[in-house]
């Protein structure tokens, strides 16, 4: 099937006063229309990163190397003016915090219609128009009345409504959604993920979904990619993945998910020590200090992303046996 977005090789890295920090290393990905491509890792495992790179939105001291491909174009070799032509038209994005990312001296109405008026070329009305169907559209109580409110008089889940709102005005082909349940309760969170299974269903829309909650992961996502010191460790479809973890980050992960089936008062599991340090990534396989599994080959040699069967890959010398325990 055709892709909407192609990553190939990426590096991303950031200089820095005490050195640079290799936050992705050489990743390829892949999203398909009316896909949800889910994300996976620890805080700084190179999950944002990867994709703030494809909107072009790195911070100044960050570079990148390979190729981001929306459809046959390279989105880190456009410039500013052309990106800024798929930014909110054809590639939507949804930020983690809602309240930084809305203007906070700009009522609602006027930010939503902006995206209309810019991409589309709408008037103010034939916009006023659009803005209060797609309010409509995910669940926005009293929408008129929302268009004249500033983003510090709404609720954090109202807000992030808003967000969604703004990145399907132009019906774009993929949105790119990082930690977008953050936050929320646990009505308006399960509200959100039904609005994103009813966005790819319907539009056709792919969707990248960012994050560090593996349920969240579990109720939206068809394939999931975990990251792990800025490379993939492990990818497939969701539910053989769940089942059958290959990799002992991935195995490790889904251990320290609290259950609901054990006895109360038991210990949670956690993986023991700390994330690498991306300034000095270890030697051989960036997981080997963590990992119960370790050989002498996972000191020396970086493990390889490879093909176990058709659609499901690992980076690991190690073959993890079902029902192993990190």
């Amino acid at each position: 099937m055709k892709t909407v977005l192609d990553i190939r090789d990426l590096e991303v890295r950031f200089a820095t006063t005490d050195g640079e920090v290799a936050a992705v290393n050489g990743i390829s990905l892949n999203v398909k229309p009316g896909e949800c491509l889910g994300i996976v890792g620890e805080s700084g495992s190179g999950k944002s990163q990867t994709f703030m790179a494809a909107m072009g939105l790195l911070a100044e001291n960050g570079h990148t190397k390979g190729e981001i491909r929306y459809h046959e174009q390279d989105l880190l070799g456009l410039d500013v003016s052309t990106l800024n032509t798929l930014r909110g038209n054809k590639l939507g994005m949804i930020f983690q915090d809602p309240m930084t990312a809305l203007t906070p001296h700009m009522k609602i109405g006027r930010q939503l219609a902006e995206v209309l008026e810019l991409h589309r070329g709408m008037t103010a009305s034939e916009s006023r128009i659009a803005v209060l169907e797609m309010l409509d559209r995910v669940h926005i109580p009293e929408p008129e009345k929302r268009l004249g409110m500033y983003p510090h008089e709404l609720s954090g889940g109202l807000r992030q409504r808003i967000m969604i709102a703004m990145a399907l005005l132009c019906e774009p082909e993929l949105i790119i959604a990082d930690e977008p349940t953050t936050a929320l309760d646990v009505t308006v969170q399960a509200q959100i993920l039904d609005l994103f299974r009813s966005i790819k269903e319907e539009l056709n829309t792919g969707i990248v979904l960012i994050t560090h909650d593996l349920g969240v992961i579990a109720g939206v996502a068809d394939r999931v990619a975990v990251m792990y010191g800025g490379r993939i460790v492990e990818e497939g479809p969701v539910d053989d993945l769940f089942a059958h973890p290959r990799h002992p980050y991935t195995l490790g992960l889904l251990n320290s998910m609290p259950r609901l089936d054990e006895a109360k008062g038991e210990t949670l599991n956690a993986i023991p020590g700390q994330p690498p340090n991306l300034q000095n990534l270890p030697q051989g396989c960036a997981f080997h200090p963590r990992c119960s599994f370790v050989q002498e080959k996972c000191l020396k040699e970086v493990p390889v992303l490879h093909e176990l069967v058709p659609g499901r890959c690992k980076a690991c010398h190690v073959d993890i046996k079902e029902g192993a325990q990190i």
